[in-house]
């Protein structure tokens, strides 16, 4: 079946990829717009993968034929909520060496705001200033800009678009007097209006629309009237929209969890498994974590399962393993199988094994964005070879950013300046065939896929990338690497998301730009943003692009950090080396040299998230308290309360030790060290002290 999945909804402008599932080879697929709003003058181009660009609100269908079947696809279009932004830097904003009079009349810029993708536009040149506009939603954009593509020498400014947040949405559903009841709970957004709830049904089901009876935020069907599995989608509507949520109601145990009618199960599609809320992740740079004298190999890393079983972690994210000519292995030449200075396919199993057998789950790193431009398949591509014309994406010469001499009047697709990883062409058949068999192939080896660059590949790819994982493992994990985050990644595609708004709050308190308590306005940031309250997000301080937070911030700033990504909701992530005192970004490991005071920091952290629930819950109270010495900028106080269980944590981002005096009494002991750290409502902090509440 090549239906193309469930119901689009997008914003007006907003481009949509329509594709059939499943492809096939040779396959032919025709679409043709079957329906839109009076007012639209939308149209659908030619190729088995279209690209529906909604001019005005409403809802569109498109049909796709493939062979004997015909499928259809529904869009719903909201109103485009944006202003433009205008972003500038100047030459002295240049981080760079030397005379910057003579700089070029135009700056490439790199970043990526939320629904603008850089690395392919230029800012003109305007007097003394560079300048790049852009329409973007509400929000605060950063932009980078730089004469050659890279990250070396470069200039930064920021916008911020007023407006609303998007709203939330999530569906519960009884059976009733053999009435299934959907009910849709819609929340506004922090700055938002209150919102209504439109349904939707699935195309791929035989739930007829008569048989439906939509009541505001309920929908009711007899269960008589039920297929064998039916899909119910749900947005909520204020000035924008939100992620949509599903249920799927299925028969005889066919998914989910049964309900009080014991002949039906309903299952929620989009939500995280429930494992990921309470684990803790391990990075691993592999090529830098055997030590100084020995190479890494899966063997090698295999000898050193001990070390990461006594942190305490629950996952393992290993950066990308298979063939590539690059130490950091984002540059894939065979998807296929593993890189030779790491080992066998056999080898890598095994080490698979022995992490499953210490209670450790593995997580691949999927790379499927791109591929290196020494792969097979690019090299054959831009030397004409006309079966692989369509795997790569293709630009005009002119609007090309790099100083390649590419063959041909046109050059490849690419981000930034990653000229020797070129984009592969989603709107090619070939391509999502070939994606998905390299999916398959890893998927029952591994526990997850961490997603590399997933803001690059298509929505539509990766919400059938899910469905094909979770129909055979539901407990299957999906990390996206989202830069900015983006919540529309959490609709039917990944489970766990980066936070990149905690990691820039903790960069800047752990620097002295902000202060402690901007690590609040970073959490307000997920629920504006209009992330579902099931999301789950991984909170981290460092990761092999980035920087590392001790060389950036300093030691004392670093363990209140991670202290905080251990305290607050979410999926705490380690980065290997972190909890070693390495500095540098991908820096070897230190294994004979490394911070053992720091080290067991980590994995007492670990442990205390482990042992109190309260830890893990998802809700944050600022307390009220009083910083008797130190900076009252560098400490922060908040509650984290699960059923009887409240604690009191106190996170210091700065030198030496802090007096911190509370309104109500708190503990004496602090849980993470067990040791005395005052009382009367008083406790001496050096960097995080969790303490229960008077009457925890």
């Amino acid at each position: 079946m090549h239906h193309p999945g469930p119901p689009r909804f997008a914003a007006v402008g907003e481009s949509v990829e329509l594709a059939p599932r499943q492809p096939e080879p040779d396959m032919a697929a025709e679409w043709r717009l079957a329906e839109r709003p009076a007012a639209s003058t939308a149209t659908l181009g030619d190729g088995p993968v279209c690209h529906l660009e909604p001019d005005v609100p409403g809802v569109y269908r498109a049909a796709v034929s493939t062979a004997d079947e015909t499928h259809e696809q529904v869009v719903r279009a909201f109103p485009a909520v944006t202003e433009t932004a205008r972003f500038s830097v100047t030459a002295k904003d240049f981080d760079c060496d030397g005379d910057t009079a003579d700089l070029a009349d135009r700056a490439i810029v790199i970043g990526k705001f939320n629904d603008f993708t850089m690395g392919t536009h230029w800012a003109e040149r305007d007097g003394d200033e560079w300048v790049i506009e852009a329409d973007l939603p509400p929000g605060t954009h950063h932009a980078i800009f730089s004469f050659d593509g890279s990250f070396e020498s470069t200039a930064t400014d920021e916008a911020t678009v007023e407006g609303p947040g998007r709203p939330r949405v999530e569906l519960t559903s009884e059976t009733v007097d053999e009435v299934l009841v959907v009910s849709a709970d819609a929340h506004a957004a922090p700055s938002g209006s209150e919102p209504e709830v439109e349904f939707y049904l699935d195309g791929r089901d035989a739930l007829a629309e008569s048989a439906v009876i939509i009541d505001g935020d309920e929908l009711r069907v007899p269960r008589e009237a039920l297929p064998e599995t039916a899909r119910i989608h749900a947005v909520a509507v204020a000035e924008r929209h939100s992620v949509a949520d599903t249920l799927v109601i299925g028969h005889d145990g066919e998914t989910g969890e049964a309900t009080a009618d014991d002949t039906a199960t309903v299952s929620r599609p989009a939500d995280p498994p429930a494992w990921a809320g309470d684990a803790t992740i391990y990075e691993i740079f592999v090529r830098s974590f055997a030590g100084e004298t020995v190479d890494t190999t899966f063997e090698a890393i295999e000898r050193r399962v001990p070390y990461i079983e006594s942190l305490g972690v629950d996952v393992v994210w290993l950066t990308p393993i298979q063939a590539s000519p690059t130490r950091h292995g984002y540059h894939i030449t065979d998807f296929f199988d593993t890189a030779t200075d790491l080992g066998t396919r056999e080898e890598f199993e095994s080490l698979v094994d022995r992490f499953h057998d210490a209670g450790i789950r593995v997580i691949f790193d999927l790379v499927i964005n791109h591929s290196s431009r020494d792969h097979p398949a690019f090299q054959l591509h831009r030397a004409g070879v006309p079966e692989y014309e369509d795997y790569y994406e293709r630009i005009p010469a002119s609007q090309d950013v790099s100083d390649v001499d590419w063959a041909g009047e046109d050059a490849p697709g690419h981000y930034f300046n990653w000229t020797r990883i070129p984009n592969l062409n989603y709107d090619s058949l070939d391509v999502r065939r070939w994606m998905l068999d390299v999916v398959d192939e890893w998927r029952d080896v591994v526990d997850g896929f961490r997603c590399d660059v997933a803001w690059g590949v298509p929505h539509g790819f990766w919400k059938e990338v899910r469905e094909r994982v979770k129909a055979d493992d539901p407990e299957f994990l999906l990390l996206d690497e989202t830069v900015p985050r983006d919540a529309a990644f959490a609709e039917n595609e990944f489970d766990v998301h980066y936070d990149t708004d905690l990691f820039d709050a903790l960069r800047d308190i752990g620097t002295g730009e902000a202060p402690a308590t901007a690590l609040f306005e970073a959490l307000d940031a997920t629920p504006e943003r209009g992330y579902p309250d099931r999301a789950a997000h991984m909170r981290y301080v460092d990761n092999h692009d980035e920087d590392r937070y001790i060389d950036e911030c300093g030691a004392a700033p670093l363990r209140a950090a991670v202290g905080a990504t251990f305290t607050l909701p979410g999926t705490p992530m380690i980065y290997a080396g972190q909890e070693r005192g390495v500095e540098k970004q991908r820096g070897t490991m230190r294994w004979h040299d490394g911070d053992n005071a720091l080290t067991d920091f980590h994995r007492r952290l670990v442990d205390l998230r482990t042992d109190y629930a309260a830890l893990r819950a998802p809700a944050v109270r600022p307390v009220l308290h009083t910083v008797e010495t130190d900076d009252a900028d560098r400490v922060v106080a908040y509650e984290r309360t699960d059923g009887d269980e409240t604690l009191v944590v106190v996170l210091h981002f700065g030198d030496g030790t802090a007096t911190v005096s509370f309104d109500t009494p708190v503990g004496d002991t602090d849980l993470l060290s067990d040791d005395q750290v005052g009382g009367d409502g008083t406790v001496e902090v050096g960097d995080v002290v969790v303490v229960p509440a008077a009457d925890s």
